[in-house]
């Protein structure tokens, strides 16, 4: 498994992402097996500009994101489960520059378990981004990375570069009210129910690596105000077309349903330390 070469601040899990060389060899069980994830290494880090003193990756790790134990290992799939980004306004601008940038295999992948662009190409799908692109243009190589396919999930072409893409821009504009904003990104796999009055869950595999095209996406934003207040915004989208004219705050859900759906959980571990939060939901503003 690869730490990502970038300087993305991406996590797998809470000491998952800060631990990969400092406690390796005190936790060879449960990270040792994780599946494909882009996972930082703090060493491996260059400068970033506006890093805020005192609040590294340890900090935010411990107090703000789920824990490895929350995580079920999948040791066979080819895509990241999720993946958590830190933005900041620093981090948006640079000559990071996406007409460079080519998607290609995670060669820290084995093989066999690797999605291939072979996989996307017919599909129908586009290679959708779980941390964006343009979230990291302060480094062309933390751009580049982006772009390994270990941090791709196939998804609905209209939805990629309209309903999904606006919430990602507004992701980004959350950097200029909040100290800081956390971005927590992945797949979803949700039962439907069907005549039989049966639910199943069911999806589609594309390439000959039966790389799973989720039913849908989901982002939780975790924002901090300068004054220590946690808010939690929690969106899910279906993988499908999606109206652009329809509001995002449509897509707000209560985040229990995502840490229900995904295995993971935010609030605990947000409440374990800062105290308090407020949670929105579609109609709570």
């Amino acid at each position: 498994m690869r730490a990502l070469r970038a300087g993305l601040t991406l996590a797998l899990g809470a000491e998952g992402w800060l631990g990969r060389r400092e406690d390796a060899q005190a936790a060879p069980g449960l990270l040792g097996r994780l599946p494909v994830l882009p996972v930082a290494a703090a060493a491996d880090l260059p400068a970033v500009p506006g890093g805020p003193a005192g609040r590294g990756p340890r900090e935010l790790a411990k107090d703000r994101l789920p824990r490895p134990a929350q995580l079920e290992s999948r040791p066979a799939h080819p895509r990241a489960l999720w993946v958590v980004e830190q933005l900041r306004p620093e981090r948006l601008r640079g000559d990071g520059d996406r007409r460079a940038c080519d998607f290609r295999e995670d060669d820290s992948v084995r093989a066999y378990h690797r999605a291939t662009n072979a996989d996307y190409r017919g599909s129908g799908f586009d290679r959708g981004h779980l941390a964006a692109a343009a979230n990291h243009r302060w480094s062309q190589k933390a751009m580049d990375d982006t772009f390994f396919l270990s941090n791709v999930a196939p998804q609905v072409p209209h939805l990629n570069q309209n309903a999904w893409n606006n919430l990602e821009k507004y992701s980004r504009s959350l950097t200029r009210s909040y100290q800081n904003v956390y971005v927590c990104t992945g797949p979803l796999f949700l039962p439907r129910t069907e005549a039989d009055g049966k639910s199943y869950v069911k999806y589609q595999v594309i390439g000959k690596n039966h790389v799973a095209v989720p039913t849908h996406f989901f982002k939780v934003l975790i924002l901090e105000a300068a004054g220590g207040q946690i808010e939690l915004h929690s969106y899910v989208m279906p993988n499908a077309p999606v109206d652009e004219a329809i509001p995002l705050e449509r897509f707000l859900v209560p985040v229990e349903s995502i840490e229900r759906a995904s295995g993971l959980l935010f609030v605990p571990n947000i409440l374990a330390r800062a105290g308090s939060l407020k949670a929105i939901t579609a109609g709570s503003k």
